[in-house]
């Protein structure tokens, strides 16, 4: 089933990449990764664009290529905006990144794994290699919350890899997204005894409680954005919390803070300066306040003369592909100037 019978579909190839840098996770999670990877109908890939799918927390790329009901996967809408002449042709990546603790933040983590690196160096010779599209300048990456925070962090420290970025509802404001979800990640502690026994409570299923997805998250964004380097702490998790009074430990959370695209803004802004395209967008009433912080990154990016598309949106933080419909077309557009 395809939600449009009546134009031409892209070609779907999956290809493996097995990558020694992957090796270096605490996780036990393996370096051989599937991408997913699109390719327009009446194209073989050479001299196109390359863009890069990194998806949200608890999804991996190859899922946005799955079949959707009652709408459109991401290859499906790339095929009817290419075919409505309001996307020019590209090819998209959608690399596996997920991992044990349930997703990515795509950054260089010595729990997670040095996942910016593999983006900007395997996975990316990977693709262009075998398919001819991409090179300097015609590189853009795209994502939603945890997609929208690799994303924009990528278009900061890695604008000589990346040309162009599209941040759907990025993390950001970290006081505001994360430290609301400590308190229950300490309920979560308490009622099993340690993180590690909550996280192989939580693998051994056969369900589990829609709030201990939020604590498996709080323990992953802890592993990525200050993990322990002590060999014998669980997967580099360690809270930036007293664990008995929820105070703000200031080292720790200062730490977490450094990882804050709107901390980071300031010092990246010749990086962003330097892209072709950046986009920005939020609904304004999202869950997770997230439009908070894109509001604070959109003044600080006015104010240091940074080029982007800023855009709110009535709506929440779930189910916005739609609005892939605005940011597929410019980030084209813009890999092609």
């Amino acid at each position: 089933m395809r939600a449009r019978h009546d134009i031409p579909a892209g070609t779907l190839h999956r290809i493996s990449v097995t990558s020694e840098i992957l090796t270096q996770n605490r996780l036990g999670d393996p370096a051989t990764r599937e991408v997913v990877v699109y390719v327009p109908h009446g194209h073989d890939g050479t001299g196109l664009p390359l863009l890069v799918d990194i998806v949200g927390y608890t999804s991996g790329g190859p899922a946005h290529a799955n079949w959707k009901n009652f709408g459109e996967n991401v290859p499906e809408r790339l095929d009817r905006l290419i075919h409505d002449g309001a996307l020019p042709p590209v090819v998209v990546a959608f690399p596996d990144c997920f991992t044990r603790l349930g997703g990515n933040q795509y950054i260089d983590s010595t729990a997670m794994g040095p996942w910016a690196t593999w983006l900007t160096t395997d996975m990316l010779q990977a693709v262009e290699g075998q398919f001819g599209c991409g090179g300097n300048g015609k590189r853009g990456l795209f994502g939603k919350s945890s997609g929208g925070y690799g994303a924009i962090v990528h278009a900061m420290k890695h604008a000589d890899v990346w040309s162009a970025a599209a941040c759907h509802s990025g993390d950001m404001a970290f006081e505001l997204c994360y430290l609301p979800e400590m308190p229950s990640a300490l309920r979560a502690i308490q009622k099993h005894g340690s993180i590690e026994a909550f996280v192989r409570w939580f693998e051994a299923g056969p369900k589990y409680p829609g709030g201990a997805l939020h604590d498996l998250m709080t323990f992953a964004m802890a592993a990525t954005y200050d993990p322990d380097p002590s060999a014998d702490t669980f997967c580099g998790i360690r809270l930036p919390v007293d664990l008995e009074t929820c105070e703000i430990i200031e080292d720790r959370w200062n730490a977490w803070l450094s990882w804050d695209p709107v901390q980071m803004v300031e010092a990246h802004t010749d990086a962003l300066k330097s892209m072709k395209g950046l986009w920005i967008d939020c609904g304004y009433i999202d869950q997770y306040n997230l439009v908070y912080g894109a509001r604070r990154l959109k003044r600080k990016l006015e104010a240091a003369g940074v080029d982007h598309v800023y855009e709110e949106f009535n709506d929440t933080h779930s189910s916005i592909d739609y609005r892939m419909d605005e940011s597929l077309p410019f980030l084209a557009n813009a890999l092609l100037k």
